[in-house]
């Protein structure tokens, strides 16, 4: 897994590594610029570079670079946006040993003369907006269309969150250093970062409760089939889903948990939805029930459906019903089976209802994984749109430590994680995955990994990759705009077929 960090971290990460280890900060430079190089060497036309340069830490990166092409004989030139009085002691190291190498320095900006850009102005630290003669330059290099590659961290992106101050520089690829920095990988900073290439300068150092992005070597959580395994083995779910001719919703999370590898699967659903449920899944189970049925009916169905099942998932077009508020009170205030060990997956309605009743959730004894979107996060956690879209993980985190669960909080980067846990993001997928059904088809495959003996910190974020990679492969086959949730549910089986495959070898 590749670890993530924020601005606050990967200061005390620089920190630690100046500080403690003995590594001083102009080495650290050095190596960043070295990798700078690199990168530019690998993937940019270096006919005429130039590198735009700030007065922090992040322009003498730049700086670093530009001498390093200038001694390897590439044409190169630096602009300095910012001002010299206000170098940093490292910056200033670096200005002087360019100025005596002779490197060429520009005033007047012709960008039409240069094949690429390096983009060194601000780096992580930046928290103002962009405003004057740095958003004039910003706005006049990405008018430009010329490659850039920016330095740690597009500039005018917030390296926490991924927002942008007013004005940033959009770049064809950014070269990081240690780790990814969180604001290249949520949007809006992820669309300006353009490909993420992380590179090793040595700073090390395993932060509690870091951020990893989620990798295929994440498929190894799922426990191996066993060739003696019968249906039971591979895992039992019970959804309760679908109110009074609602069935779709039903349909593609009982799917989804097949297709994903369960042995079984029952749905509890609304009476109306069992012959359409029947014709379109004849492979799930179902147990029903009748609107102004007797809750002690009700009661001793659900009882029967969840001593039977492994793990149980509720909330896919479950609607607000007098009956279906009985069938969620019975399913949050207690866990059937005697330990309190059986995993409980609530989504779409089942988050609608626990935001009036969240107090069920504190004196949580059994695995529960919650999947929200940001809309449904709203409502559980009483956190503004506003709130989450500016930070999203830092939301994430303080919800989890309120509660003993696991949050899945899906958005174009959805994040996973739980108390005292590490967090994840989600890189795979595609806007073609914004599409009726295809939560419903997440939460199938969320509880199909946990019936499968996944463990529950893993199984969510395992799910999410899934989800995506087969939202990835459904692109390849049927695009973006005119994708379905079934075509998730048609790619799902290629996906772990492939990954299986690559075990195998491995």
């Amino acid at each position: 897994m590749q670890q993530i960090v924020d601005q606050k971290q990967m200061k005390e990460l620089e920190r630690y590594t100046i500080e403690e280890i003995g590594v001083s900060s102009i080495v650290l430079m050095e190596r960043a610029a070295l990798a700078v190089v690199e990168e530019l060497k690998a993937h940019f036309d270096l006919t005429r570079v130039l590198v735009v340069c700030g007065s922090g830490n992040n322009g003498g990166d730049g700086i670093a670079a530009a001498r390093i092409l200038h001694t390897q004989g590439y044409s190169v030139s630096v602009f300095l946006a910012g001002k010299r009085e206000s170098f940093t002691e490292e910056s200033r190291i670096q200005w002087k040993i360019a100025e005596n190498y002779g490197i060429s320095q520009v005033n007047n900006l012709q960008l039409d003369e240069y094949t690429t850009i390096v983009d060194a102005v601000f780096g992580i630290g930046l928290s103002r907006e962009v405003t004057g003669k740095y958003r004039e330059l910003f706005e006049a290099i990405n008018q430009s269309k010329i490659p850039v590659l920016a330095v740690d961290i597009p500039s005018g992106v917030r390296g926490d969150t991924g927002k942008v101050f007013g004005s940033a520089v959009r770049a064809a690829a950014t070269v990081t250093f240690a780790y990814g920095k969180t604001g290249l990988y949520l949007y809006p900073g992820a669309d300006y970062a353009g490909k993420v290439l992380v590179r090793d300068i040595g700073i090390y150092k395993y932060e509690k409760n870091a951020l990893f992005v989620l990798e295929e070597q994440e498929y190894a959580w799922l426990p191996s089939r066993v060739a003696d395994g019968n249906k039971g083995t591979f895992g039992k779910v019970l959804l309760v889903a679908g109110s009074k001719n609602m069935s779709g919703a039903a349909y593609f999370a009982a799917k989804a948990v097949l297709c994903t590898g369960s042995g079984m699967v029952r749905i509890f659903t609304e009476e109306s939805n069992r012959m359409i449920l029947q014709q379109l899944l004849p492979e799930a189970l179902l147990t029903t029930y009748e609107e102004g049925e007797a809750k002690e009916r009700i009661e001793e169905k659900l009882n029967f459906a969840r001593a039977w099942a492994d793990v149980e998932a509720a909330g896919p077009g479950l609607g607000s019903s007098r009956e279906v508020h009985w069938i969620l009170e019975k399913l949050l205030e207690s866990s059937y089976r005697e330990g309190g060990s059986h995993p409980l997956i609530l989504d779409a309605d089942g988050l609608n209802w626990l935001s009036g009743h969240m107090k069920v959730l504190k004196g949580m004894k059994r695995p529960v994984i919650l999947t929200p979107h940001m809309g449904e996060m709203t409502r559980i956690s009483g956190y503004t749109m506003e709130q989450l879209k500016a930070s999203p993980l830092a939301c994430l985190k303080e919800f989890c430590n309120a509660y003993p669960v696991t949050v899945i909080l899906k958005d174009a980067r959805t994040l996973i994680g739980s108390k005292g846990s590490v967090y994840y993001i989600n890189l795979t997928g595609n806007s073609g995955m914004a599409t009726a059904g295809s939560g419903d088809v997440l939460t199938g495959i969320t509880a199909s990994l946990v019936a499968q003996g996944t463990r529950v910190d893993y199984a969510a974020p395992l799910a999410v990759w899934l989800h995506g990679k087969a939202g990835d492969q459904a692109k390849e086959e049927k695009g973006e705009r005119g994708m379905t949730a079934s075509n998730l549910l048609d790619a799902l089986p290629q996906v772990m077929k492939k990954l299986d495959a690559a075990t195998r070898k491995s």
